[in-house]
C-alpha cells in the first residue's frame, strides 16, 4: 500500500503587483510507497480539498492537479490554480475556521486516488484573512515535531511564539572548522530541513538541551557533538552524548554535527 507524508503544511506565495492578498497557497509533500521508497520523477494525480470545521468537515473548495515529483519524491503545487471541481477559493472566509487540507493522490498520475491525507491549516494561510481583518492570528508553539519549522522544537519562549528547532538527523561528522559548511549543504539535511537555509551550530547551552532531549528529537548517530562555543583559539567545546560531559576539543579533530535554527 502506498502512502503520502506531508512535509510542509501550507504557506503563502508572493502577492500580486497590486499588493493584494494572494489567492493561492503553496503546498509540498513527499510521496513514498509501502516500502518507504520515494515515488520519484513521476507524474502524480492529486485532488485537493479545503475542509471547514474538522478533518471530515464540509469541502468548501475542491480542485485537481497533476504535478511531477522530483528526484527526492517531492511534489510542489499551488492550491487555488488547479482544475476546479467545486467551490471558489477567492471567497473562502478564512476567519470562519478551522480549515483542513485533504489530499487524495494517485501515484500513477490518474484519478484513482489510493492515498489520502488530511492536515489542519495553522497560522500561515490565515494571512489571507488580512483582507477583512486588522490583525493576523499568530501560532503558539510547544515542544515537539513541527515539520513546517523544519524539525523538532526543543525550546520555546514563555509566549510560545519564538524558540529553537533541531534538525531530526545529523549533518555528518566534521572538524569544527568545516562544521558550518556541512550544515549549510542541503544534501546533509532531512526532507523537511532542506527547505531552510538559516541552520547553524548550537551554542554550548543549546547543545546541552539537545543532549537532554536526544531521545525525543531522534536521529543522533554518535557520542560526541560540536558546539559553536570556543574554549580557546585552538579548541571548541563538544559534548559526550552518552554521559553529558562537556570538554574542550581541538578544532581540527572530527566530531558529530547537529544543526539548529531559530523562529
Amino acid at each position: 500500500m502506498k502512502k503520502i507524508f506531508t512535509i510542509i503544511a501550507v504557506g503563502l506565495i508572493t502577492a500580486s503587483a497590486f499588493a493584494q492578498a494572494p489567492e493561492k497557497m503553496s503546498y509540498q509533500a513527499v510521496i513514498r510507497d509501502g516500502s518507504n521508497a520515494l515515488v520519484a520523477s513521476s507524474s502524480v494525480g492529486m485532488q485537493i480539498s479545503i475542509l471547514q470545521g474538522s478533518s471530515s468537515g464540509t469541502a468548501v473548495y475542491v480542485e485537481t492537479q497533476t504535478p511531477m515529483s522530483n528526484a527526492n519524491g517531492l511534489v510542489s503545487i499551488e492550491i487555488g490554480v488547479g482544475s476546479l471541481v467545486s467551490g471558489d477559493f477567492t471567497t473562502i472566509d478564512w476567519a470562519n475556521g478551522p480549515y483542513f487540507v485533504k489530499t487524495e493522490t494517485d501515484p500513477l498520475g490518474g484519478t484513482t486516488y489510493t492515498i489520502t491525507g488530511t492536515s489542519q491549516l495553522l497560522s500561515v494561510p490565515y494571512a489571507l484573512h488580512a483582507k477583512t481583518a486588522d490583525s493576523i492570528i499568530e501560532p503558539i508553539y510547544t515542544i515537539g515535531l513541527w515539520p513546517e519549522l523544519g524539525g523538532y522544537v526543543f525550546w520555546v519562549s514563555a509566549d510560545g511564539k519564538h524558540g529553537l528547532v533541531a534538525e531530526t538527523q545529523d549533518q555528518g561528522t566534521s572538524s569544527w572548522y568545516n562544521a558550518q559548511n556541512a550544515i549549510s549543504n542541503p544534501i546533509f539535511h532531512s526532507a523537511i530541513g532542506q527547505f531552510f537555509r538559516d541552520w547553524r551550530m548550537p551554542t554550548n547551552t543549546e547543545r546541552n538541551e539537545l543532549y537532554i532531549q536526544q531521545i525525543a528529537i531522534g536521529g543522533f548517530g554518535g557520542d560526541y557533538y560540536w558546539s559553536s562555543t570556543e574554549n580557546s583559539a585552538s579548541e571548541a567545546f563538544f559534548q559526550d552524548f552518552s554521559t553529558g560531559s562537556q570538554f574542550g576539543y581541538l578544532k581540527s579533530n572530527i566530531s558529530n554535527v547537529r544543526a539548529v535554527r531559530e523562529f
